[in-house]
């Protein structure tokens, strides 16, 4: 009985699992290299392996946003971005990889994607939390001014119940001067659960006394 040969055949098209993760290598070489170069255009000079606020805005003008256009904030959301106004290499590499992204063509149409992507509660509250956090900028910071909190309120929940209210609360009264992670996530889930006119309101759950105090004025009808 002849035996089967036991070379390998890849007459049929199917390559050797060798030469396989040899072209999977060479491929994810090419997309890093890629990935790289774009890092390139906009790294700050002065500080190596960063792209910094003015290497940010440029990048902005390129993909004609807004530095204040919520995009902006779900592209340092998905790279995880550690400081405001900041990516470094290893967080561009990671998160440009994650979106499949090399090019600035694709980073354009890939943005559009995120926003599709936090319609998800569940992946929202994500994105939310981060919002908080990337806005302390300082060693220790735990709160954020309410001018800060107030924009970025506006930016990341839209025209969600409650909000427009809120912020007037937050302007008006002198009691708050900063506003905690507690709080800050409290709130969203206040727009989740209570009704507009508030008559499911609940002062003995478990609510920041912030929004206690928020409600309070807002059913003595000093809202707008």
């Amino acid at each position: 009985m002849m035996r089967r040969s036991s070379s390998r055949r890849t007459s049929s098209g199917v390559l050797p699992a060798a030469a396989t993760a040899s072209a999977g290598n060479k491929a994810a070489a090419k997309e890093q290299e890629k990935i790289d170069a774009l890092f390139a255009l906009y790294a700050d000079r002065n500080e190596e392996f960063c792209i910094g606020p003015e290497g940010i805005e440029a990048l902005c003008q390129d993909l004609g946003l807004a530095p204040t256009d919520i995009q902006v904030l779900l592209l340092a959301w998905k790279l995880q971005a550690s400081r405001q106004g900041y990516f470094s290499l290893e967080e561009w590499r990671k998160g440009l990889k994650a979106m499949r992204v090399d090019s600035l063509e694709k980073l354009k149409k890939a943005l559009p994607a995120l926003q599709h992507e936090v319609a998800n509660l569940y992946i929202f509250k994500e994105f939310y939390t981060f919002s908080f956090q990337y806005c302390l900028t300082e060693p220790r910071q735990k709160t954020l001014d309410l001018e800060t909190a107030c924009q970025m309120l506006e930016l990341v929940l839209g025209p969600r119940p409650h909000l427009t209210n809120f912020i007037q609360f937050l302007q008006e009264q002198t009691e708050y001067k900063a506003m905690n992670l507690d709080q800050w996530t409290a709130f969203l889930r206040f727009c989740e659960e209570i009704k507009p006119d508030l008559s499911n309101y609940d002062e003995n759950q478990a609510w920041p006394l912030l929004l206690d105090n928020f409600v309070e004025w807002a059913r003595s009808g000093r809202s707008s």
